[in-house]
């Protein structure tokens, strides 16, 4: 990322724009927006600060340790604890997407045969950190539903001038004539078909091995331009560019290149991987080209030779994410300008616009009065909502979005994060089928939802009241999403006492939407009774000889509970309020293992003495299965228990049960 200079801010313009925009957006309160259930538009009432669909993601620096890890040398254990965190905080502000830095200086931060471990994990170029951080990356990411896309920086070497100093591997030193030195750094040479068909190369070992989502370039192409300095490239020039009368025209060629062959690799190999580009501001001023925005500031067609406009009318990319790091009202280039020229560019287009933000100047201190005010980056989404072709945001840094400098980060998810959001759609191809849910009941912490489907993930809503059929206006946009989800249980902590309907529709990779669920009514009233007891729950009790584990994908909840069989009685036990006397179904969720107990016996406390139920766990895991019903008293006590005391071989395993009124 690169950070442009500004300038002093005129504090009476920048509030007479506000005061438009406020107008602007106060017109803007009902919309036309599709739904998932309907072949055709459907009016609904929408409200622009809960949008159904948007990108929300930050950028994770690993260059000079910016970001991630905060240093190097540190265990694996630090390095993937300080990961997590990230992808919390993120997961925290309701964003959906990180772009994490993979290859920031030719090098790699996965085992890539093309080049060397990075030196921001261990110190050393070439140093094996221990483990593959981009496997364990994804896996974090999707664990929260979180897309990950692969950031990569095409053509800088080194932040230094010196090849000696690169790993004697390193293919800038095996190829000497494929760099060159400017402004104190080492690059590739862009106007080399071979420099060209490695960087490809190395990039597209990431996308075919792992499962990543989007491939992300960032703003470096030809160097930013140094006083008094030339590119060294005129031999190439004079190799390889007879097709070009003028330099500029040649090395333009050469950056279009790479990215039409990139978004061509990329499709590929994998469909639904988005292919974008976070390049510069502004593309031209126009003041050089009647096509351009009405700023003064330096023009990346002309300075790092990035024709970003090109890109969009052939299709190159599937959206670029201009980094527009100007406050509203800026004289040299005004954010609310950039975002209406961008926006008329994309217009039609098929490519999707997202607004790199500044995060980084917000209350920081050299900044200008515009970023010491917690509202200017707020004001910037706001200011979005007037172009439908804006679809979402990227701030740069995590850590600055962490920092949360005078509150604009908090004053920013207040203001616009307050729902979930799914990600914009990409692609043409068609939606999942609908999912079906299979249960949903009152849990001890809210109303757990579970369903079956074919999606990559599910969106959940909640709508208020007993629905008898599902109206499109429910899904038109965020307000009553609850949850976005890659799993097919979900529960609801914040279903308050009442009446719910519950839908979920299916999603895949690129976020195409299937028709709603029938519903699901949950009432907290009335003679219905339904509790799930988890073996994380306050209500579950097991001595010191139950372990605990996450083996299995199939548990239930965060994780479940083992133990050896023994000839003993030591039972693990699940406590429940019965409300009153009667029948009650119960059921049990345990993750199924072929090493698991063939005869594990389940106690169930039933008026007139326990009743004992054996089950094979070794198969039949990852859903409800009924033990039977039982009559049982009213009460507040252990009603149902795994017992250890079996002959049999194998872990007993305790996870989940659910007791409910028949």
């Amino acid at each position: 990322m690169r950070f442009p200079a500004i300038a002093l801010k005129l504090p009476f313009v920048t509030a007479l724009l506000r005061t438009i925009l406020a107008a602007l957006t106060a017109a803007l309160v009902s919309i036309v927006a599709p739904t998932p259930s309907s072949a055709s538009s459907i009016a609904c009432a929408t409200d622009p600060a809960t949008p159904k669909r948007q990108l929300r993601a930050m950028w994770i620096s690993s260059v000079s340790n910016i970001d991630w890890p905060s240093r190097t040398g540190l265990s694996v254990s630090a390095q993937q604890a300080e990961f997590r965190a990230w992808l919390d905080l993120a997961v925290q502000k309701r964003m959906n997407a990180v772009m994490v830095q993979v290859r920031p200086t030719a090098d790699a931060f996965w085992p890539s045969p093309y080049e060397p471990w990075s030196q921001w994990l261990t110190g050393t170029q070439g140093g094996n950190p221990g483990y593959d951080p981009l496997a364990f990356m994804v896996n974090e990411a999707h664990a929260r539903n979180l897309e990950f896309h692969a950031w990569f920086n095409p053509y800088r070497i080194a932040n230094h001038a010196d090849p000696a100093r690169l790993v004697a591997s390193h293919p800038a030193r095996q190829h000497p004539g494929w760099r060159f030195a400017y402004d104190g750094k080492l690059y590739y040479n862009p106007g080399l078909p071979e420099v060209r068909d490695f960087i490809e190369d190395a990039i597209m070992d990431a996308v075919s091995r792992y499962d990543v989502d989007g491939v992300h370039l960032d703003d470096y192409f030809y160097p930013y331009p140094a006083s008094g300095q030339s590119i060294p490239d005129a031999a190439a020039y004079a190799e390889y560019g007879d097709a070009f009368d003028d330099i500029a025209d040649w090395r333009r060629d050469n950056v279009n290149q790479l990215v039409r062959e990139l978004d061509q690799r990329i499709h590929a190999a994998k469909p639904h991987v988005s292919f974008g580009i976070s390049p510069f501001g502004i593309w031209r001023n126009s003041s050089t080209d009647p096509l351009g925005s009405r700023t003064s500031g330096l023009q990346s067609y002309d300075a790092i030779y990035a024709d970003t406009r090109q890109w969009v009318k052939q299709g190159w990319v599937d959206y670029l994410a201009p980094q527009i790091y100007w406050h509203i009202g800026f004289p040299t280039a005004a954010y609310e300008v950039l975002t209406a020229w961008w926006s008329d560019v994309v217009r039609d287009s098929g490519v999707q616009l997202v607004v790199g933000q500044a995060a980084y100047r917000s209350g920081a201190s050299g900044q200008d009065a515009a970023w010491q005010d917690p509202a200017e980056l707020s004001d910037h989404l706001t200011d979005n909502r007037r172009h439908p072709e804006v679809v979402g945001d990227i701030y740069f840094s995590a850590k600055d979005v962490r920092a949360d400098r005078i509150g604009a980060m908090t004053r920013l998810v207040n203001t616009h994060y307050t729902r979930p959001a799914l990600l914009p759609a990409r692609g043409t191809g068609g939606a999942p089928a609908a999912p079906a849910i299979t249960a949903a009941t009152r849990v001890s912490n809210g109303v757990q939802v579970s369903w079956t489907g074919s999606g990559t993930s599910y969106a959940v809503y909640r709508v208020d009241g007993s629905q008898s059929a599902a109206d499109p206006c429910f899904f038109a946009d965020a307000r009553n999403l609850v949850t976005t989800t890659r799993q097919t249980t979900f529960t609801d902590t914040s279903a308050a006492a009442g009446t719910y309907t519950y839908y979920v529709a299916a999603l895949n990779r690129q976020h195409r939407e299937s028709p709603p669920s029938a519903g699901r009514v949950v009432s907290s009233s009335g003679g219905s009774f339904s509790v799930v007891i988890d073996n994380a729950d306050a209500g579950f009790t097991a001595s010191a000889n139950w372990g605990t584990s996450t083996f299995s994908g199939q548990l239930h909840g965060a994780d479940y509970r083992f133990a050896d069989p023994v000839t003993a009685s030591d039972p693990a036990w699940y406590r429940a309020a019965i409300p009153s006397a009667g029948s009650y179904r119960v059921e049990v969720w345990y993750p199924g293992n072929a090493g698991y107990n063939s005869a594990t016996p389940y106690i169930v406390a039933a008026t007139g003495g326990n009743q004992t139920v054996t089950v094979d766990q070794r198969s039949g895991g990852g859903q409800w299965r009924v033990l039977g019903t039982y009559q049982l008293a009213a009460g507040t006590y252990n009603v149902v228990g795994v017992s250890r005391w079996t002959s049999t071989t194998g872990y007993v395993v305790a996870d989940a049960v659910r007791i409910s009124k028949v």
